[in-house]
């Protein structure tokens, strides 16, 4: 729960100073004003006190050891007072001082020798460069920041210090309030995993936010934040991913992959929610924070105006919600209490002149309707119009409901008056209807993230031996990419489908291994050093006889040596031509954040054009794998178009989960890319045509 650091009963702050402008008196003063009962301690090398409080030369000094010591003191200062603090039995550190490895070089080394003092001691540690910390349910403001925010049930952690300060201001004039409020800095010993470990049962957070820049620990943070989110709702904001994903990579996956796959596979994963904007973050915050979880996705609007009704609805069914049906009971009851130009269906529209009475019979039909889950109410400032009145029904309402309520008060400058009671009373109210709807969107994600089954894993026979045994005599052999007859090796040892396929050394070698198979043939040009096959025109398909076979050896020889004079050309692969069907890419890059990232998508000649590919984290369940295949845009084309029969969706999913289990058990593959792989009508299977296999060099 890291209580040491969130709720001690003593604070030391070394580097605490007489001097106002100084930044150690500045985190003094907070812990000092802001109604911490601990004991505190300034440390200080000569003054007598400090803000009325005695002083101490050093931690040593002090009466007891402190449970808490902030370290506001230069970088070169910091190991010998770490150290000091532990032998003195201090448990938990907050170092404010910056000059560690954001500088690099020699500020690296001082932070690993820093963390290396911590772990000596068992202590933990939140920094070093950060803001501080707040908690508001202990009143321990223990940063730097010029604000303490009122006390709430959100706690929000961040890499960004400035993001902290700037957050702060906002939340004071908007009342909005939080439970914890965290500066990571360099995150040496304290990160977001361990965060949100402390923070996931704590009943003091009601909805936990994140300002992420970079994960360490990717494994860690999906495994605990899948965890968590079954319980408290974690929302995250990234920054940074498109720059990150620039990487020369040679293979098809790899070159779609980047950190933004990567991030947005492990939130999908863990059921983090995803906010795409700052605004979106604090949106989606409010309605868990101030509102019951959305039991269902059936939505009804209470209105006074048309149009906001009919973009509220049209933004309804874009997220993926459903507008409710009412009972008969409900139109009823609205048909006898409005007047005969109200509309008594979904949405609920009250009429322009509408005061908080007419509201009132609106939004108690819809949340006393079996068929509804929640409540969007919009308000237009017209003539006669009752904000504040308004606002005090729905609080009134809204009280001890299990639905959310919320609101869409639309305008500023009359309603503000407004806008502070449904706060107080705890209404989260958005400027636009699309804006609450995205928030209830991103509450029906969480909603069907707690409800779904746990994670079914499969595993299947295959033969992990042969696999080794292959990857080192190709390291033995002076490589790090597969050709493919070694690829096939492995896509045999794990149980996927291959068609015939044997290597010719010669033209004469061609046609025989051709009539052995049987007409019409595919030939391929085999080389681990010539990546992308077709472009330079080796691969022939349709192969019809042993004279045409002689003829394509030669010229995809011939083509081979032009276009690449230096590549080790094996000789050309006779392969069996299989029947048509719909092409499928499966690949894997591998994500030095995250580990093995699997793609599935349409395959091809097109697959770098279209881009149409969904990314997951190895290892993948039964139910990833089948969320995964339905999320591309093409599936309609696998489900069958104009009559067509359906693809075989099984074996396309049995293929991803089976490169799911190759690359979690073999970590030494960083690029893979089965592309195409056929897949056939329902029930017929799918086969890998072709296949590359990058290992870590």
């Amino acid at each position: 729960m890291l209580e040491q650091i969130f709720a001690p009963k003593s604070v030391a702050v070394i580097g605490a100073s007489p001097d106002p402008t100084r930044l150690g008196h500045r985190v003094l003063k907070n812990i000092v004003d802001n109604g911490y009962s601990g004991t505190i301690y300034p440390i200080h090398p000569k003054a007598a006190t400090v803000l009325d409080l005695p002083a101490y030369p050093a931690v040593s000094a002090v009466p007891a050891p402190p449970e808490l010591a902030v370290i506001v003191i230069p970088p070169q200062l910091v190991l010998d007072v770490v150290e000091e603090c532990g032998q003195c039995g201090v448990r938990g550190l907050v170092v404010i001082t910056a000059g560690f490895k954001e500088v690099g070089g020699a500020g690296a080394e001082l932070e690993r020798a820093l963390l290396e003092i911590v772990q000596r001691y068992e202590m933990r540690m939140v920094g070093p460069n950060c803001l501080g910390i707040i908690d508001t349910v202990s009143n321990l403001n223990a940063s730097f920041a010029a604000l303490m925010p009122g006390d709430g049930e959100i706690a929000f952690m961040s890499q960004s210090g400035a993001i902290c300060t700037a957050i702060l201001d906002w939340s004071k004039s908007e009342g909005i309030g939080f439970s914890r409020f965290v500066s990571l800095g360099n995150k040496a010993d304290v990160d977001e995993v361990a965060l949100l470990k402390a923070w996931g049962d704590d009943p003091q957070n009601k909805v936990i936010l994140a300002y992420l820049e970079g994960i360490s620990d990717g494994p860690g943070f999906v495994q605990v934040a899948s965890q968590v989110t079954k319980n408290t709702p974690v929302i995250a904001i990234k920054s940074g991913t498109t720059a990150a994903g620039t990487r020369a990579i040679s293979s098809h996956t790899g070159s779609l992959a980047g950190s933004e796959s990567a991030y947005e596979a492990a939130f999908n994963q863990s059921g983090i929610i995803r906010a795409r904007t700052m605004e979106q973050l604090f949106d989606f915050a409010l309605l868990f924070a101030y509102q019951p979880l959305l039991p269902g996705p059936r939505l009804a609007i209470v209105t006074n105006a048309g149009g906001p009704g009919i973009i509220a609805t049209d933004a309804i069914e874009r997220a993926g919600l459903r507008m409710a049906e009412f009972s008969a009971a409900t139109i009823e009851y609205l048909r006898a209490n409005l007047p005969p130009t109200a509309n008594v269906f979904n949405p609920i529209d009250v009429i322009g002149d509408a005061r908080a009475d007419r509201y009132r019979v609106g939004l108690q039909a819809a949340l006393n309707d079996p068929n509804v889950d929640g409540v969007l109410v919009l308000f237009t400032p017209q003539a006669g119009s009752e904000p504040e009145e308004t606002a005090r029904v729905m609080a009134e309402l809204a009280a001890n409901q299990p639905k959310p309520v919320l609101a869409s008060y639309m305008g500023a400058w009359s309603l503000e008056p407004a806008l502070k009671l449904l706060n107080a009373d705890k209404i989260p109210n958005y400027e636009f209807p699309e804006r609450a709807v995205a928030a209830l969107q991103a509450m029906d994600q969480h909603r069907r993230w707690r409800a779904a089954e746990p994670a079914e894993y499969a595993s299947f026979d295959v033969d992990r031996e042969r696999v080794r045994q292959l990857f080192a005599e190709v390291r033995a052999s002076g490589r790090v990419e597969l050709g493919e007859i070694e690829a096939r090796e492995v896509m045999e040892a794990y149980g996927l489908r291959l068609p015939q396929s044997r290597l010719a050394r010669s033209p004469e070698e061609a046609a025989e291994i051709a009539s052995a198979i049987g007409f019409p043939v595919v030939m391929k040009i085999s080389s681990p050093d010539i990546l992308h096959k077709s472009d330079i025109g080796g691969v022939v398909v349709g192969v019809a006889d042993a004279a045409a076979a002689r003829d394509t050896y030669e010229l995809i020889d011939y083509r081979g040596r032009k276009y690449s004079p230096n590549a080790r050309i094996w000789g050309v692969l006779v392969q069996e031509m299989a029947r048509k069907g719909r092409e499928v890419l499966v690949g894997v890059s591998r994500d030095p954040q995250f580990g093995p990232l699997v793609a599935f998508g349409m395959g091809g000649i097109y697959v770098e054009v279209l881009k149409d590919v969904s990314f997951r984290l190895a290892p993948i369940s039964r139910q990833e794998v089948a969320e995964q295949v339905r999320s591309i845009r093409s599936f309609p084309l696998l489900q069958g178009v104009r009559g067509e029969a359906p693809a075989d969706l099984a074996a396309a999913e049995e293929t991803v989960l089976r490169v799911s289990q190759l690359v979690t058990d073999f970590p030494e593959i960083v690029e893979m890319d089965i592309n195409p792989l056929v897949v056939y009508n329902r029930g017929e299977g799918a086969v890998v045509l072709d296949a590359r296999i990058i290992l870590q060099g």
